[in-house]
């Protein structure tokens, strides 16, 4: 297998798992009313309650809130469809780069920008709706843990980038 070739296929395997997480984190918050009531029951299973008291606070009290915005407000939660919507929409995006890597590297940029801008919108938005900080800290080691890939996926498309480049300007001189 070429160098190109080994490049191409890490690039696509990466893109592949980040979109995977991508398009799992976004599906999960359309059933959030649900999904939160199995996940206290679950943690309750594990006897979370003994070991983490905060973490259960937390969740016991999100849920009521939940609730009741569920029963009262049900309109409140479309936001959450529209968040789930725009992971599936970002998700569908990285197809360009999966398809042409070097031309559409910029999308790969564009989602390292996104995962940074999780940690100010944390700092800033979680102390204003209340949010616990050690929760804030969760919200923002997906943008932590996502750049990851991204920053992997990118150094691999600048190699394929350097690996192409003499080819192109060979073709461009003839």
């Amino acid at each position: 297998m070429s160098d190109r070739a080994a490049l191409l296929k890490g690039i696509r395997a990466w893109l592949v798992f980040f979109v995977v997480c991508l398009v799992l984190s976004g599906v999960t918050a359309f059933p959030l009313v649900h999904e939160l009531r199995w996940t206290e029951d679950l943690l309750r299973t594990l006897s979370v309650p003994e070991h983490l008291p905060a973490l259960m606070e937390w969740i016991e009290h999100v849920r009521r809130g939940l609730d009741t915005v569920d029963a009262e407000y049900p309109f409140v939660l479309y936001g959450t469809d529209w968040l789930a919507f725009a992971h599936l929409v970002i998700a569908v995006a990285f197809y360009g780069p999966y398809r042409d890597p070097v031309r559409n590297i910029w999308v790969v940029e564009f989602g390292m920008i996104a995962c940074a801008g999780i940690i100010p919108l944390a700092l800033i938005c979680g102390p204003i709706r209340d949010i616990p900080f050690w929760w804030s800290v969760i919200d923002m080691s997906f943008g932590v843990f996502g750049v990851i890939p991204l920053y992997v996926v990118r150094g691999k498309i600048k190699r394929l980038e350097a690996l192409t480049a003499p080819n192109t300007l060979a073709v461009a001189a003839t």
